[in-house]
């Protein structure tokens, strides 16, 4: 009975890596007892996940933890040594999933090494030859493998032991002989050597990829930590000015309202004393209209001579009209105030709008989206633009769904031939003084790509970041630092900015593709054919949202596409 307890404390005193009693015994977090030297090695081999695991329960532990001898625990050990009883031997015997000794009968232990001469795995005992003997000095040991059968060529049966830098295989020394005679080859151990170093840098580069990215990892969760708390603020601040201006809107209101109907009363009690004024003088008027009556119908000349005087007199006020009642608008011009006050702050609103919705927080430390490169890539971002007619001159006329633009007008013959004369002008020259141009509807943002179809002796394909809600844009495309335009001529492109023209040769086309990444401050124009050739690309920060335009002369025509 007491050997049965020795036993189960010689059990319950192993470690369950070595499976022998425990040395320098350690208890990690999880609960559970190991050799210090045991678990190291194992933790090392963990050290690159930078998450370490209990062997027994898989109980994860981040970071490393610390070890500390369970003095407890070797104390026990070593009163079981006293005993004087040696341990029972550990067992060794293979489990499935480990490789098993080639050379034992029956029960098979657990090999611990594989020999790449032999081709055959051995257990501790079995090894021990290799150990001893110099007939097996040259032999390579290795870690127990179950793909020995690997390294024997399937052709000649023989140990490959020779790499083909030719073909770039393994091979046996009969292939050198064979198809692979006059192939560069050397040994595998030397080709294993050569391609260590290579793994060595591949691992400093990839060991430097993880440290940079386990850095952006770190700066993303702040960046993260940083937009949570600003926008926790900006959502209180909008509040709070949101509520400000309710309240001021709501003080506004009752303010006139309260005008209003003091206004009212005021102008319904004037009225209200005129009425009763008018109605006293009709009351007096048919009293006298009374007594002329009466007097009227008296016999006595006397009588009727004496009081004539005084009843037949009429005072200025009674013989003339003292109401002259005009049309008037009473309070409509107040709801008009409100009226205009209401579309200057819906048009206030919308700008700041879109001054909000293109405030975005950018994180600089991710890559750069990649640009597209073939048309169909630059159509995954088409974009379908309209024209707006309030910024259209009068000569431009919009058609097919307003993306179409047309310079006509016979009406106005000697403002075209006046643009006639000016043609030959360079852009940005004093014809600049008459532009037949329009912007788009919509606002552009984001990724976007669109194209124009052109006809004509010139037309302007252009991007601007002011939009004007009257006909005629400030200035022509090119000429400030917040438009960029590609000019379109009869033999040669035009690119122009801030005032400055850049001269693009090459062959014409008649469409002309714009791309914009307003977030990455990328604009590019292209010569759309059977292939996308660039004409010129800006790269720059864009802080407002931008719009399309075209500008025309007489006889051109352009259509978005």
């Amino acid at each position: 009975m007491a050997q049965r307890g020795i036993q189960m404390d010689q059990e319950n005193l192993c470690c369950s890596i070595c499976l022998d009693l425990q040395k320098d015994p350690v208890t990690i977090p999880c609960g559970h007892n190991y050799c210090m030297s045991c678990i190291k090695s194992y933790w090392d081999e963990e050290d690159q996940k930078q998450i370490h695991s209990c062997p027994q329960c898989r109980h994860t532990f981040m970071p490393r933890p610390a070890l500390v001898k369970n003095t407890m625990f070797a104390d026990l050990v070593e009163e079981l040594k006293k005993t004087g009883l040696q341990a029972a031997p550990a067992d060794h015997s293979a489990r499935p999933e480990d490789v098993a000794c080639d050379v034992c009968t029956g029960r098979k232990l657990k090999a611990v090494k594989s020999c790449l001469q032999c081709l055959v795995s051995y257990c501790e005992q079995h090894l021990q030859p290799h150990y001893e003997s110099p007939a097996f000095e040259k032999h390579k040991l290795v870690g127990p493998s179950k793909k020995l059968q690997e390294n024997i060529c399937t052709r000649h049966n023989k140990v490959i032991e020779i790499f083909c830098r030719t073909d770039q295989q393994c091979i046996c020394y009969l292939c050198c002989m064979d198809e692979h005679k006059g192939h560069d080859t050397v040994s595998a151990a030397a080709e294993q050597t050569e391609r260590q170093k290579e793994l060595g840098v591949s691992r400093q580069k990839i060991q430097r990829i993880i440290q940079n990215r386990e850095k952006d990892v770190t700066v993303l969760q702040q960046e993260v930590e940083a937009i949570n708390h600003s926008a926790d603020k900006a959502v209180r601040d909008s509040e709070k000015i949101f509520t400000d201006l309710i309240r001021l809107i709501e003080k506004r209101r009752s303010d006139v309202k309260q005008h209003i109907r003091s206004q009212q009363k005021t102008k319904v009690r004037q009225v209200k004393e005129l009425q009763e004024k008018l109605q006293q003088e009709i009351t007096d008027l048919r009293r006298k209209d009374t007594e002329l009556e009466k007097l009227s119908h008296t016999e006595d000349h006397t009588q009727f001579l004496q009081s004539y005087p005084s009843l037949s007199h009429l005072t200025d006020s009674e013989d003339s009209s003292r109401i002259n009642i005009r049309p008037v608008r009473h309070f409509e011009d107040v709801t008009a105030a409100v009226s205009e006050a209401r579309d200057k702050l819906q048009d206030f609103v919308s700008d700041v709008w879109t001054k909000i919705s293109l405030t975005k927080t950018e994180v600089s430390v991710l890559l750069a989206q990649p640009q597209p490169k073939t048309r169909a890539e630059f159509l995954q971002y088409s974009r379908q633009i309209t024209l707006d007619p309030t910024t259209a001159d009068s000569l431009v006329v919009l058609s097919e769904g307003n993306r179409r633009a047309t310079v006509r007008g016979p009406g106005h013959v000697l403002r075209m031939i006046f643009l006639q004369l000016l043609l030959s002008s360079p852009p940005g020259s004093h014809s600049d003084i008459i532009r037949l141009q329009v912007l788009s509807r919509e606002s552009l943002t984001g990724r976007c790509y669109w194209e124009v179809e052109w006809s004509g002796p010139r037309v302007s394909v252009a991007v601007t970041s002011a939009h004007r809600r009257r006909p005629v844009y400030e200035t022509a495309f090119g000429n400030n630092d917040t438009s960029w335009a590609v000019y379109c001529l009869m033999n040669h492109y035009q690119f122009r900015h801030n005032n400055i023209s850049t001269l693009i040769s090459g062959p014409q086309s008649s469409r002309v593709g714009v791309y914009l990444d307003h977030p990455a401050g990328i604009l590019s124009f292209y010569r759309v054919s059977d292939t996308m050739t660039l004409l010129h690309r800006v790269q720059t920060t864009f802080t407002q949202p931008l719009y399309a335009g075209l500008e025309l002369f007489y006889g051109a025509t352009a259509e978005f596409r």
